[in-house]
């Protein structure tokens, strides 16, 4: 028997943005974003907003702006510095007071973030798990949409100026991953990842608005920000099978669903199981 996890729905691909550094630029991002459905992680420097009143009412704008589309705040390091040349006692403050000022503003546990220019070593890795971070994305494009296997070293599919762009969101969207021919039917996802005020500096707000169109309104595509991707998948990881497969309790808050084919052959037997919060449900 095969498992293969699904997205919320049964759906087998993902969708998410991360964007850095919270500039006003970020405003006609969202604008463009919601008008699409998708959903963006905004990744932050928490000096950038409370050391002055200009600054907080800055962040209480954007973060409005957030909430209302669904979006995610998460850190980015306090001062914005090269965190893995730090001494761990100072990166994990960056990250802990960045942690502080975010949740007392926002009302939500933050554990979620994007090293500042994209440096990290195993070291760095170490110190964010102790300040409660469980991702953080780099800036290196693997122009492939698979599924971190460390979430502490999280690489984007590319960066909205790749010129690879449209290519890859292309490649993305034919993805069957349900036909008959697909024997590997792990699921997919596709990151993008950027900074606001680049669209700006650029002239080139189409582009994001191109891609938020193409990328948009699919019915096989799941539009999430990091933290529910994560989220999610950690819910997946945490089923419960009996020891034939046959029954599967889910000991999460979070529905859950996969994939099930049963190695029958000739005869085809596949199906797309729910695994609802807190239950336990057949699976054959």
């Amino acid at each position: 028997m095969d498992i293969f996890m699904r997205f919320p729905g049964g759906v087998g691909k993902a969708l998410t943005l991360s964007y850095d550094d919270g500039n006003d630029a970020d405003f006609t991002l969202v604008d463009i974003i919601d008008r699409y459905g998708i959903k963006c992680t905004f990744n932050l420097n928490s000096a950038r907003f409370k050391n002055d009143t200009e600054g907080r009412q800055r962040f209480e704008k954007l973060k409005n702006a957030y909430e209302k589309g669904g979006h995610e705040v998460a850190i980015h390091g306090e001062s914005h510095a090269f965190m893995e040349q730090q001494p761990a006692i100072l990166a994990l403050t960056e990250a802990m007071h960045d942690r502080e000022f975010f949740e007392k503003e926002t009302g939500v546990i933050t554990r979620g973030m994007a090293y500042p220019y994209g440096t990290w070593d195993k070291e760095l890795i170490e110190v964010m798990k102790s300040a409660g971070i469980v991702y953080s994305r780099t800036t290196k494009a693997t122009h492939e949409f698979d599924l971190p296997g460390e979430w502490l070293c999280l690489n984007p599919t590319c960066h909205h100026k790749d010129e690879r762009l449209f290519e890859l969101l292309e490649k993305f969207n034919s993805i069957d991953i349900e036909c008959d021919t697909c024997l590997n039917k792990r699921p997919k996802m596709f990151y993008l990842w950027g900074h606001s005020y680049e669209f700006n500096n650029d002239n080139n707000w189409e582009r994001l608005d191109e891609f938020s169109k193409k990328a948009s309104g699919r019915d096989d595509t799941w539009y999430a920000t990091n933290i529910e991707i994560y989220n999610y998948v950690k819910a997946y990881e945490s089923l419960v099978f009996s020891t034939d497969g046959s029954i599967v309790q889910n000991p999460t808050a979070i529905d859950v669903w996969f994939y099930r084919r049963m190695k029958t052959f000739p005869i085809k037997d596949e199906k797309i199981i729910k695994a609802p919060a807190g239950e336990c449900v057949k699976v054959f």
